[in-house]
């Protein structure tokens, strides 16, 4: 599933492609991928000028303009599992594409912007102003661990109560813990600050905290700096592969030796996600 560098990316690549450009069409070729249904979509994206493309956890959204400046709502792409959102030209033929929007010219570039899932878990949903702020999926999500201090990071992970009885990647893979984690980044981070995956996180210091912390904001910025991370389907908006994936020191390297001590990295189970980790390195 494409995590927060996987969108990041794409959110970045999109932009000098699709701002400023009126939705004049949408083809519809999967109707369960939108929400609302594709005439209620219709309704509220066509004659829309995409003003900005953002991001926020693991969803895409380009904000759109209506007529004199006004806020003409969001639409928002859930890329779950397999979704792609691509760039294409006006004569480029997408590749099983659920839901294609044409977009105004502006001499030259993109006119086409194409929402295709292989999977068919992932949604694009279209919502009116002031209705993004409203879906309890988005209201919900956690902060941004980007945009975050220390000490907040502290406060989420460590709290009394329930979670403190929580596996702490358990609590790094809650939406509504952190936004835009998933099972990569949380195993490479782990990994880096030196924390199994399956440790209470009450039983985890402040200063052990800080420490992934720290790992987690460095590992997130250097997916983002190399386009993310490719291991079977995602693309970024121009079609192009990421690169982190040639640096994964934990994430999918079960039984290979680890490269700070050589013993095998071993896998267990967390939060339902398989989670690769160093018996040795790592400690609870």
């Amino acid at each position: 599933m494409p995590e927060l560098p996987e969108v990041e990316t794409i959110a970045r690549t999109l932009a000098p492609e699709v701002e400023s450009r009126l939705i004049l069409a949408v083809q519809v070729l999967d109707e369960s991928a939108l929400e609302p249904g594709a005439e209620a979509f219709r309704a509220l994206v066509l004659g829309r000028r995409i003003a900005r493309v953002g991001r926020r956890g693991k969803l895409l959204l380009l904000f759109l303009q209506a007529g004199g400046g006004k806020d003409g709502g969001t639409i928002a792409v859930h890329l779950r599992m397999t979704g792609r959102v691509l760039a294409l030209g006006p004569d480029q033929e997408p590749s099983r594409p659920r839901v294609v929007l044409t977009l105004s010219d502006r001499g030259g570039g993109a006119a086409q912007l194409v929402f295709s899932d292989v999977r068919r878990f992932g949604r694009m949903l279209a919502f009116a102003p002031g209705g993004l702020e409203r879906w309890s999926f988005y209201r919900d999500l956690g902060p941004e661990p980007l945009e975050m201090t220390a000490a907040e990071f502290r406060a989420r992970l460590s709290p009394a109560g329930r979670r403190s009885r929580a596996r702490i990647k358990a609590l790094l893979l809650d939406q509504g813990v952190l936004a835009g984690i998933g099972n990569i980044y949380a195993d490479e981070a782990l990994f880096r600050a030196r924390i199994r995956p399956d440790a209470p996180a009450g039983t985890v210091n402040a200063r052990r905290l800080d420490a992934l912390f720290a790992a987690i904001q460095a590992v997130l910025a250097q997916a983002i700096a190399e386009n993310g991370s490719s291991i079977r389907d995602y693309r970024d908006a121009h079609g192009d592969a990421g690169a982190f994936q040639n640096h994964f020191q934990a994430y999918g390297r079960g039984g290979k030796p680890c490269p700070a001590c050589g013993a095998p990295l071993l896998a267990m189970r967390v939060a339902g996600r398989t989670s690769t980790f160093c018996p040795r390195c790592q400690t609870a």
